[in-house]
């Protein structure tokens, strides 16, 4: 029992809500295709949260062994950090995740498809392997690439695009253009979490020798390139609702804007680390809100 809360720290639960954002767009836009599958949809949410608890414990275990989670670090204390969980511990947890993901994904891509869909079932495969790969390598091997200022590139990839678009043909059996702007949204802001990590994180991560991208720019490029991401994926936002309009739900996911513009003014502000660990919260769950008031926006006739 003692052991709980430490792992249930490691796990980071209050990253899960923007891990399956793109999941729950993709699934609105097939509902309003008439593709949505049920099981698919769940399949597809746990194999996404097993992915983001197997990533969140990789960090724990890259950063810990590496030295750069210390007493110069600013937000919750890591598991490794505290001493709450070995490293052996932490390795253990991580190849169980790992054959958890497994097993998730080969039911996710049995659901979704038919022995007629050999080279989708086969696309998937390498996306799962992709995932996993991109989960263990972001702190951890020889030459992580979140020590080479490739996070933001992989953040957007994986929770923009291949989420977004990648449960859309998980329903669908297709792409459709109509999925990409919203996916390019999605990642956008989940580009942003990372940043406002990054930011809080610029001092520490300076002197363990960890290069983000956050700190090739500096605080004040940094901020910039915070407001980029947030604004440009409003902009691609408005811009999708008005090139697909059907109906005045469409744009619900307005709601969502204001803690958006609100976060934006707090980051303008934000000098210290604590003020931007704050955020992180507020624009993650921002970024959910928006993904299910968009989709429900074109589900609601």
């Amino acid at each position: 029992m003692n052991k709980i809360k430490p792992w249930l720290s490691a796990m980071r639960l209050r990253t899960l809500p923007l891990s399956v954002s793109g999941i729950i767009l993709g699934g609105c836009f097939a509902f309003y295709n008439g593709k949505f599958n049920p099981w698919v949809f769940g399949l597809a949410i746990l194999t996404t949260i097993a992915l983001q608890i197997l990533s969140n414990l990789a960090n724990d275990y890259g950063d810990g062994v590496r030295g750069t989670d210390n007493d110069e670090r600013v937000g919750p204390q890591r598991a490794l950090q505290s001493g709450a969980i070995t490293p052996e511990e932490m390795m253990d947890g991580i190849k169980l995740n790992i054959v958890i993901v497994i097993m998730l994904t080969m039911a996710l891509i049995w659901s979704a498809f038919n022995a007629a869909s050999i080279l989708y079932m086969l696309l998937f495969l390498i996306l799962g392997g992709l995932s996993v790969f991109a989960a263990l390598n972001y702190t951890m091997g020889s030459s992580p690439y979140g020590y080479r200022a490739l996070g933001d590139v992989f953040v957007f990839v994986f929770f923009g695009l291949i989420s977004t678009l990648g449960s859309y043909l998980l329903f669908t059996h297709r792409l459709d253009h109509v999925v990409v702007l919203p996916a390019i949204s999605i990642g956008l802001l989940s580009v942003g979490v990372l940043n406002l990590n990054n930011m809080r994180d610029i001092d520490s991560d300076t002197n363990a020798d960890k290069i983000t991208l956050a700190i090739k720019l500096g605080k004040k490029g940094a901020k910039r390139y915070h407001y980029a991401l947030i604004f440009s994926a409003m902009l691609i936002t408005v811009l999708f609702s008005i090139l697909y309009y059907v109906e005045p739900y469409n744009f619900m996911y307005l709601l969502a804007f204001i803690p958006l513009l609100i976060h934006a003014k707090k980051i303008k502000a934000a000098q210290k680390p604590n003020d931007f660990d704050s955020q992180l919260k507020i624009l993650a769950l921002s970024t959910f809100l928006m993904a299910i008031l968009l989709g429900i926006g074109y589900i609601l006739y």
